[in-house]
């Protein structure tokens, strides 16, 4: 890959992979820290890494560093997150966008990650077992999974209501 292919590919893919990264951990700065670590990632291996295969190597190395980032964080733990749900009360009205977002934080890391993969970015299911290291029945699997759970919960009128 050129410099100019490279120049290219972040101007691309840089918001795809920021937006897929947010949905996953809500959080705009370790998002950014992630899109960033994997365009250095890239710049590194530039030469090894072919210019038709950039997309898929990003979203692969975005979402591994991604899943290494939530894994440290689990073992350290956050206080003020444990203080924040805590505090949380009930809410009588949300609309369907929040409970949606609500719903995907309430699935598996690696349910939400193949639904968000296929529905909101749009990859084929071997494309998204390519980057997640599943096989493409895993991914269906998952998928199928993922949407039930989240018909189940939004289609619960306290949920909505």
């Amino acid at each position: 890959m050129t410099v100019e292919e490279f120049n290219k590919t972040v101007d691309l893919y840089a918001d795809n992979l920021y937006r897929f990264i947010l949905k996953n951990i809500k959080d705009s700065e370790k998002a950014r820290d992630i899109v960033q670590d994997t365009y250095e990632k890239l710049w590194l291996k530039v030469s090894e890494v072919e210019s038709t295969n950039a997309k898929s190597y990003m979203f692969t190395s975005a979402y591994r560093t991604m899943i290494d980032k939530i894994r440290r964080e689990k073992k350290q733990g956050d206080m003020s997150e444990a203080n924040m749900y805590s505090l949380s009360s009930n809410r009588q009205y949300s609309d369907l966008k929040e409970i949606l977002d609500e719903a995907l934080t309430k699935l598996p890391e690696v349910q939400r990650t193949v639904l968000l993969l296929r529905d909101y970015e749009g990859y084929n299911y071997a494309e998204i077992g390519e980057i997640a290291g599943l096989t493409e029945s895993q991914v269906k699997v998952y998928i199928f999974r993922a949407r039930g759970f989240l018909k189940n919960y939004i289609g619960a009128m306290e949920n909505v209501i």
